[in-house]
């Protein structure tokens, strides 16, 4: 953790070395609480510009999984979707989606809900904005388990192909 790193960092005189850069990205210290909190004003901004009815719920379904990922990831919930549900993989929204611990499950759900957003919107804004959530959920989920995101990574190449074919 930072704090450690923050302890171990310090010279005979008490001066931090360069711990505040490592605990500024969530990917070199493994946090995703840290790229979460740098997505608020992107989803707070993605949910006021959408306009459409089917991108009006899709922002607001993408809000209120950020909220419960955040509650998730700081109060360390872990609940086993796979499991509970006996299944690895389940279908939402047309798109597989890879189960395990719910903390992992929430960006995977709002990297679909962002090719949603990118799909449905007109805006170019809006558009840009869904890209950004969805390479961010994609960071977050490697964040918290790499063999989620391998299966993620692997799962989305497999649906790229059959769209292509």
């Amino acid at each position: 953790s930072c704090a450690t790193a923050s302890r171990a960092s310090t010279t005979g005189a008490g001066r931090m070395v360069g711990c505040r850069r490592v605990c500024k990205a969530g990917l070199i210290t493994w946090q995703p609480l840290v790229p979460l909190f740098l997505l608020i004003p992107t989803i707070v901004y993605e949910v006021y510009r959408t306009e459409g009815e089917s991108t009006k719920w899709a922002s607001r379904l993408l809000l209120l999984v950020f909220i419960l990922e955040i509650v998730l990831i700081a109060a360390n919930i872990s609940f086993d979707l796979s499991s509970f549900l006996g299944q690895s993989e389940r279908w939402v929204a047309g798109y597989r989606v890879p189960l395990g611990d719910i903390k992992v499950v929430g960006p995977a759900v709002m990297a679909i809900l962002s090719v949603v957003l990118f799909i449905r919107t007109r805006g170019r804004y809006t558009k840009w904005l869904a890209v950004v959530i969805f390479i961010t959920a994609f960071a977050i989920v490697y964040t918290m388990d790499r063999s989620i995101f391998s299966r993620l990574v692997r799962i989305g190449i497999d649906e790229g192909l059959n769209q292509i074919r």
